[in-house]
């Protein structure tokens, strides 16, 4: 009697991350759920690295809603709401007044103010939607040239606290040469990994997906995640590149259409989907609306074609945490061996 040993092999997805970016555009990178202000900007009178300079914030109110007070977070590290801050150093607005006020007035600077954080406080009113302008005297600038940001938010509270209303962020520069007024440089966030905590690239792990050993009749699955932000106007784009599962000159076939799992079929494709035959994968998370486009976004249904554009978003959009689903099937006739592939996730923001 000839007892046949079932073929075995193995499966190693590798992942990593490219990030592109073109144009240039106003920055507006949110963690907030309010209405972003429009039309942000800082000048300085002297933008020179330790000076004690007057600095005029002007933006566009959005919202029609009882406002009493305005954070302005000064950070050395970025411009996210939400985001841990690192105070500029040298940098201090404890001894700077409140000169001047147009627009939606009334406002004094509070005593919960610290060196870098300042509150406008008020008696709470509806604020009409329009320019608003505050100007600052006796602010110290950081001590050291380079980049430097600011985060605006406003509340009805008259002590900053609750939720926002409206929001957004913008950068100005320190030299010891010229002055200059604000900067707002694009931004564009994506990482990858097999986990990734809500909603933190520093907790991303992992960057392949071992299916280890599998048989036709069972189908393999692994998933790994994305969290994509961005502040270009248009949105982005997000595509795969690579190839499918090879083994020397053997291949397991990619889906080039839409198919469902088929065990005991050699098959490779993903979808960015919690599916059900098999149960596995997660659907989109957290507040950004980017989303997956229609041929990855069928429920237990997969795909596979190097450059397609599977998750997408029109405009600019907070953090979207993305988990790709992948499904691998073999026949009874596929070679054995150790069968990889690496795919690179490339995010296209359009400003």
């Amino acid at each position: 009697m000839t007892i046949k040993r079932p073929r075995q092999h193995h499966i190693v997805l590798g992942i990593t991350a490219v990030l592109l970016f073109i144009a240039a555009g106003p920055l507006q990178f949110w963690g907030a759920s309010g209405a972003e202000l429009g039309n942000r900007s800082l000048q300085l009178s002297d933008a020179r690295a330790s000076a004690t300079a007057t600095y005029r914030l002007s933006f566009d109110i959005q919202t029609a809603a009882s406002l009493g007070s305005i954070r302005v977070q000064f950070c050395a590290n970025d411009p996210l709401i939400g985001q841990p801050c690192t105070p500029p150093s040298g940098f201090d607005l404890s001894g700077a007044t409140l000169a001047a006020q147009t627009g939606t007035t009334g406002f004094s600077i509070s005593g919960t103010s610290t060196p870098n954080v300042l509150i406008l406080t008020r008696s709470a009113a509806v604020a009409v939607p329009g320019p608003a302008s505050y100007r600052l005297d006796g602010v110290i600038n950081p001590a050291a040239g380079g980049s430097y940001y600011a985060r605006l938010e406003s509340f009805a509270s008259t002590d900053a606290s609750g939720p926002n209303i409206d929001y957004g962020g913008l950068a100005f520069a320190i030299t010891t040469v010229i002055s200059v007024n604000a900067t707002v440089p694009p931004y564009m966030l994506l990482c990858t990994g097999v986990t990734i905590q809500p909603f933190d690239c520093a907790t991303a792990q992992g960057d392949y997906v071992n299916f280890g050993e599998f048989r036709p009749t069972q189908t393999s699955t692994g998933q790994t995640q994305m969290l994509i932000a961005t502040n270009a106007g248009n949105g982005y784009t997000v595509r795969p590149i690579g190839t499918t599962l090879t083994s020397g000159n053997n291949v397991i076939p990619a889906l080039s259409a839409n198919d469902i799992s088929r065990p005991g079929t050699s098959q490779f494709g993903f979808n960015l989907r919690a599916n059900s035959t098999p149960g596995f994968g997660s659907n989109p998370q957290g507040p950004g609306s980017g989303t997956f486009t229609p041929n990855y976004g069928q429920i237990d249904f997969y795909r596979f074609n190097s450059g397609e554009i599977i998750a997408s978003s029109t405009t600019s959009d907070d953090y979207r945490l993305y988990t790709v689903s992948y499904m691998v099937n073999v026949g009874q006739n596929q070679p054995p061996g150790v069968y990889v592939t690496t795919l690179t996730f490339v995010a296209l923001a359009s400003f």
